[in-house]
C-alpha cells in the first residue's frame, strides 16, 4: 500500500511556478512540451491533488509524457527535482570533470544526464579550484588525458551521449561519407586505349566505308556502383544507436558523390520496415519523423530471424539483384528460434555482395559472442564491426571498400571455437 506522505510544495501560485520550471527542464532534456500543456498539468493536479506521491509523479506523467522513450528521462527529472533534496550537489557532481582517485561512472545512463543538463541549465559547472579536505588529502583535477571537444564526441557512445552532445553527434554525422569503389561490369564503353577489341563498332564503322577495316575499336569495361541495403534494428535495446544510425544512412543517401547506385533502408523489431522513400525527404527531422511513424515497433521485442525472412520473401531480389553491399545493424539478440535464423542469415549472405555487421555490443572490452543469436548469426556475415560511436561509423567507411576486411569476425570465432 502507497505511503501517505504529504509534499512539502508551497501554496497555488508557488506550485504553479514549480510545475512550470518543472516542464521547462524536461523541454530542456528533449521532451516536445508547450505552454499548453503546463497549463493542463497545473489544472490537473489542482484537480488530483498532491496527497501522495505517486499521484503526483502519474498526474504530471499523464500531463507530459507521450512517447514511451520519454519515460526514463521525466523519472530522472522528476526524482532529480522533486524528490531529492541534494539533487543540485548531485547534478554537480555528474557534470564536472572526473577527478584523481575517483573512477567515472562508465555506466551512467544517459537518460540522468541529460536530466542533470536540463536542471542546471545557467548554473556554472566549472570545476573547483585545488583544495584540501577535512582529513587534509589534496584534490586536483586531472588533466592529462583531456582532449579536444570534437574528439571526445568522437569516441563517445551514443547511449551516454547529453542532448547537446546528440545535436553536435548528429551534425558531424551529416558530415560523414561513405565511398564506395565501383565494380567492373561486363558492358563496356568506348575507349581508344581499352585493352579489349569492340567488333560490334569496328563492323559497323566497316559498312559504312565498304567493308574495309581501317581501324580497329577498342573499349574498357564500364564501371557500374553497387546499392547500399541498410538493414536496422530499433528494438528496446537498440533504441538509441538505431536513431543516430538513420541520422548517418539519411546523410549518404543524399550526399552527392558518394557512388551508390541508390540507397534503400529497412528497419526490425518485430516487424519489417521500408524507409527507403522517407530518406529522399532532403530534411533529416522530416524524412526520421516520417520513417518513425510507419514503423511501429520503435522500442519493441525482437525478432530477427522472422523478419530478415520477410526480407529474403519480398525484398531481396528487387534491391540486391546487382550485388548490394549490406549493412545489418543490431546487438543480435533474437527471441526466435536459431535454426530460423541461421536459415535466414545464410540467404541473405548468399544473396549480397558484401554482409557487414554492425553490433554496438563489440564496445565493450572481453565482448564474447555468448548469445545464441550472436553465435548463429556470426559465420554468415563478412565483416564484424563496431557500431556505437562515430570513430566506429568513420572507420566504416575507410573497410567498406576493402574486399578482405573482417573486423573482429575471426577473433570472436576463433574464442566460440569454430
Amino acid at each position: 500500500m502507497a505511503e501517505h506522505i504529504p509534499l512539502e510544495l508551497p501554496d497555488a501560485p508557488k506550485l504553479s511556478h514549480n510545475i512550470t520550471y518543472f516542464a521547462r527542464a524536461l523541454r530542456k532534456a528533449g521532451l516536445p512540451i508547450g505552454p499548453g500543456r503546463v497549463i493542463d498539468a497545473i489544472r490537473a493536479v489542482e484537480a488530483a491533488g498532491f496527497t501522495r506521491k505517486e499521484d503526483f509523479y502519474w498526474t504530471l506523467h499523464a500531463c507530459f509524457v507521450s512517447k514511451p522513450e520519454h519515460r526514463t528521462v521525466f523519472a530522472q527529472v522528476f526524482r532529480l527535482y522533486w524528490r531529492d533534496p541534494r539533487y543540485l550537489e548531485h547534478m554537480m557532481a555528474m557534470m564536472l570533470p572526473a577527478v584523481r582517485g575517483v573512477q567515472e561512472e562508465r555506466t551512467a545512463q544517459s537518460a540522468e544526464k541529460r536530466a542533470a543538463e536540463a536542471l542546471l541549465d545557467g548554473v556554472e559547472r566549472d570545476a573547483p579550484d585545488v583544495a584540501q579536505e577535512e582529513g587534509g588529502s589534496e584534490i586536483e583535477v586531472d588533466a592529462s588525458l583531456t582532449m579536444s571537444a570534437e574528439e571526445r564526441l568522437r569516441t563517445l557512445d551514443f547511449e551516454q551521449m547529453s542532448t547537446d552532445e546528440v545535436a553536435r553527434a548528429k551534425r558531424m554525422l551529416a558530415r560523414l561519407a561513405l565511398p564506395v569503389k565501383p565494380i567492373p561490369s561486363r558492358r563496356g564503353k568506348a575507349d581508344a586505349l581499352g585493352r579489349q577489341a569492340d567488333w560490334r563498332r569496328t563492323l559497323r564503322a566497316a559498312m559504312r566505308q565498304g567493308g574495309d577495316i581501317r581501324a580497329l575499336a577498342r573499349k574498357s569495361p564500364r564501371p557500374r556502383w553497387p546499392n547500399l541495403v541498410v538493414i536496422c534494428d530499433i528494438s528496446g535495446s537498440m533504441s538509441q544507436y538505431s536513431r543516430m544510425v538513420l541520422h548517418f544512412l539519411h546523410a549518404v543517401a543524399n550526399q552527392k558523390g558518394a557512388g551508390w547506385a541508390k540507397v534503400h533502408g529497412f528497419t526490425f523489431g518485430t516487424r519489417l520496415t521500408n524507409i527507403t522513400r522517407h530518406l529522399a525527404t532532403r530534411d533529416v527531422d522530416a524524412a526520421l519523423r516520417a520513417a518513425g511513424s510507419e514503423a511501429q515497433d520503435w522500442e519493441g521485442g525482437t525478432r530477427i530471424g522472422a523478419c530478415l525472412h520477410d526480407f529474403n520473401r519480398d525484398w531481396s531480389r528487387r534491391v540486391m539483384g546487382q550485388g548490394a553491399v549490406v549493412l545489418l545493424i543490431t546487438d543480435g539478440l533474437d527471441r526466435g528460434t536459431p535454426e530460423m535464423l541461421a536459415k535466414e542469415m545464410e540467404r541473405l549472405h548468399l544473396s549480397s555482395r558484401r554482409l557487414i555487421w554492425l553490433n554496438p555490443l563489440l564496445r565493450w572490452e572481453g565482448f564474447a559472442p555468448k548469445a545464441q543469436g550472436i553465435r548463429t548469426m556470426l559465420p554468415h556475415v563478412d565483416s564484424f564491426r563496431a557500431g556505437h560511436s562515430i570513430s566506429t561509423l568513420e572507420e566504416l567507411a575507410e573497410a567498406i571498400s576493402r574486399p578482405d576486411d573482417v573486423g573482429e569476425k575471426a577473433r570472436l570465432l576463433a574464442a566460440v571455437g569454430e
